[in-house]
């Protein structure tokens, strides 16, 4: 933790990280929680998830071209000041829906909660493009690796080892209460953001939305490896996705568990999140950038396994607890490569594509959880249909390992 001590921009950056990442952890199991409490139904709680992340599909490419126009470190203060705004509309619709609503209503206040979750998303898309982009201005070349891992360390420890389970027990206590905390720990993020000193970039010419994003995209597919990664990492987090969607319900129906017991259990996860960030710099550095992202691979892939095949508490545990810890990994890995070979003036343009690829996929991943559901459950029955995207899922991810391992190239200078 030498560089938090030592460099001031960066303690910010990173205390900003914490407490937004602390709020987005409450949400990450209120928003869903709250959707099934208002209504059963796979598709309408598949609908919130789709909107949370559709941002990422229709957003990311222009969101990168803002970030490389304007300053990003207001973008990041004005994002978070919009969250902040968002949330406090949650918390309007926690002490005004019914739970559950009456059938004819539920449909009407998952379109309302789903129509703030898309603006949320819209406005992370545009704050984790800057906030990506800020840190090669905030630390050395030499340290990227060790600054990512720190603050994806940061971020699993306050958004998923300390957000969830203390989302469990504020939802236990008063459904509205973890979206007050969201809303307040935006605010301080701003606040803390607005005081790093970022060194001025030189005067961008600006032209139209369209050619600029059209040079981020000719660097792009000028290097294969940087297209060949964000591919992978779409299928991957459609996949992703599809776990991610369902779990609250298999939480629920399969596993027994209560909100309380739900917010513990993705403490696994972030537990993987935690000693990945810590550890995975040091393994990408002994092993070499494409045999840590097999590595990953690997992890991935068995941890999908065992989320379909064994529907235990404990093996649920262990198996969040890999996935995240590949996550980081690859994470670790692709995300300092980017933010090496990628020129300053086209980080934002490139990264936005990048994610655009990478992310676009996430809300048709969980609209497909929904689905599968849905259409399974009729001949299968509600348990083993809500494990069916589980195992579709573990399918995908040896598809990709496989492909990883024969075709995944990646410099290792």
């Amino acid at each position: 933790m030498t560089l938090f001590f030592t460099n001031k921009n960066y303690r910010l950056l990173f205390s900003a990280s914490a407490v937004s990442n602390l709020g987005d952890g409450v949400s990450a199991l209120a928003l869903p929680w709250l959707a099934s409490l208002i209504t059963r139904d796979p598709m309408l709680i598949a609908t919130v998830a789709f909107a949370t992340r559709l941002p990422w599909f229709l957003c990311s490419i222009p969101a990168g071209v803002i970030t490389d126009r304007y300053d990003r470190k207001h973008l990041m203060v004005g994002a978070d000041i919009l969250r902040m705004i968002l949330t406090a509309g949650l918390v309007v619709c926690a002490l005004t829906i019914p739970q559950p609503a009456p059938a004819g209503a539920a449909f009407a206040a998952i379109l309302i909660v789903s129509g703030l979750a898309f603006l949320l998303g819209l406005a992370e898309v545009v704050r984790d493009n800057a906030a990506q982009t800020v840190l090669p201005s905030v630390v050395a070349k030499s340290d990227l690796e060790r600054a990512n891992g720190q603050l994806w360390s940061i971020e699993q420890i306050m958004g998923a080892f300390i957000g969830p389970p203390l989302a469990g027990f504020m939802i236990a206590w008063a459904v509205p209460a973890p979206f007050v905390l969201d809303t307040l720990s935006f605010a301080l993020a701003a606040g803390m953001v607005l005081f790093i000193a970022i060194p001025p970039r030189p005067v961008v010419i600006r032209r139209s939305v369209w050619r600029e994003a059209v040079e981020g995209m000719v660097w792009i597919r000028s290097h294969r490896v940087i297209l060949q990664l964000a591919l992978m990492l779409g299928v991957m987090n459609a996949l992703g996705m599809l776990v991610v969607t369902i779990l609250v319900l298999y939480s629920q129906e399969v596993l027994g568990l209560s909100v309380i017991q739900h917010g513990l259990l993705l403490i696994a996860g972030a537990a993987g999140g935690v000693v990945g960030g810590l550890i995975c710099p040091k393994i990408a550095a002994v092993l070499g950038r494409r045999s840590a992202l097999h590595c990953a691979l690997v992890v991935w892939a068995v941890s999908n396994a065992l989320l379909a095949l064994v529907p235990s508490v404990l093996i649920v545990a262990l198996a969040l607890f890999l996935e995240m810890f590949a996550a980081l990994l690859w994470n670790v890995v692709t995300v300092s490569y980017r933010q090496r070979i990628i020129p300053d003036a086209l980080l934002g343009r490139v990264n936005s594509i990048y994610r655009f690829f990478g992310w676009g996929l996430l809300p048709f991943g969980a609209l497909a959880s929904g689905a599968i559901v849905v259409m399974a459950e009729p001949d299968l029955g509600r348990a083993l249909a809500l494990r069916m995207p589980l195992v579709i899922a573990a399918v995908g991810s040896f598809a990709i390992l496989l492909y990883g391992l024969v075709w995944l190239q990646i410099d290792e200078e």
